[in-house]
């Protein structure tokens, strides 16, 4: 353990996001410790970091209470694919909620800074298009995504009440719409994993519903930058801040471009849409461009080649990424 009080302590540290800022944060020189207790997390996806000097891991679930001495707290510990979240529901919404309670506490005791990961499926199906952060939402608070979605709001209406009652906490919310790129998890049933898998392997490619449901999807170096941003910039501390890429694209032709990309002999074919799954999501990122002077720079065709590089390598046995 570092003896120093300036560090950042990564919750979900070894996720698939957690794993990209954890990476991050050590190029910018920090001293890091991931905190995950390793359920949807992969031991494998930090390997690369244990030579390091300035990285550290403890294992341990955020619904117990921890003392550690960080400068600033990245709150992204939560299984955030419906296949990991609806495995065991009451814990999803005690991480989201007991968890992020537990992490604020260790902010106000600390002086962290403190950065939450929120989601866009705060707005459920929405009947706002784009979603802007003024958007309250349109949630089924009774369903299978229920325990994932209300467990985020209740998160971020934690977060507004502790800065009301402790205005000195720099609080910082970042509404993190679809994500993707290297580390994550092969079987996290999120569509493009599940595509590049299936396309690599030549196997049929499934879609949920039509597929001419539309998503916005960010590479993740895009998103860990604006994430870094926002826990450093005073300016977006009290606003939920949406983050992610507002280039929109329909499920079936994210399904044919990494067909094209990986030059692969699958077929599309069609099962019934999952309930309360949206039709439409794409961020209205003003507030992000005005306040952190960000916006994706990662083209969607970019990213997808990198990404499939990545779960080609896992399928031959090595990753140049886990590699650096």
């Amino acid at each position: 353990m570092f003896k120093d009080e300036e560090l950042s302590l990564v919750a979900g540290g070894s996720g698939f996001i957690g794993t990209n800022l954890c990476e991050y944060l050590l190029n910018k020189g920090k001293k890091v410790i991931c905190l995950d207790n390793q359920f949807t997390g992969s031991i494998n996806n930090i390997k690369k970091f244990e030579s390091n000097s300035n990285f550290d891991v403890i294992y341990h679930d955020i619904i117990e209470p921890i003392y550690i001495r960080a400068s600033e707290i990245y709150n992204l510990a939560c299984p955030a694919s419906p296949i990991h979240y609806q495995y065991d529901p009451k814990r999803t919404l005690m991480t989201s909620i007991v968890g992020t309670n537990n992490l604020l506490d260790l902010a106000l005791e600390t002086g962290a800074k403190f950065f939450q990961a929120s989601t866009s499926e705060i707005y459920g199906d929405p009947d706002v298009h784009p979603q802007p952060e003024d958007y309250w939402g349109n949630v089924n608070p009774f369903g299978p995504r229920s325990c994932y979605d209300e467990g985020k709001r209740c998160g971020e209406t934690l977060c507004y009440i502790y800065k009301k009652k402790y205005p000195h906490l720099e609080i910082s919310i970042g509404r993190i719409f679809n994500t993707y790129g290297p580390c994550m998890s092969a079987n996290d049933g999120r569509v493009i994993s599940n595509f590049i898998n299936e396309a690599i392997n030549n196997e049929d490619i499934t879609i949920y519903g039509d597929g001419l449901q539309t998503r916005s999807f960010c590479y993740v170096d895009d998103l860990v930058e604006v994430i870094y941003r926002l826990i450093q910039s005073g300016a977006a501390v009290d606003l939920p801040v949406n983050i992610g890429n507002p280039d929109e694209h329909t499920i079936l032709d994210i399904a044919n471009k990494i067909i094209e990309l990986t030059d692969s002999r699958s077929k599309i074919i069609h099962l019934d849409l999952p309930q309360d799954d949206p039709k439409r999501r794409r961020p209205d990122i003003q507030r992000a461009k005005d306040l952190l002077d960000w916006e994706p720079r990662v083209s969607l065709e970019l990213g997808l080649t990198q990404t499939i590089k990545y779960f080609e390598d896992l399928k031959n046995g090595s990753s140049e990424r886990d590699a650096a």
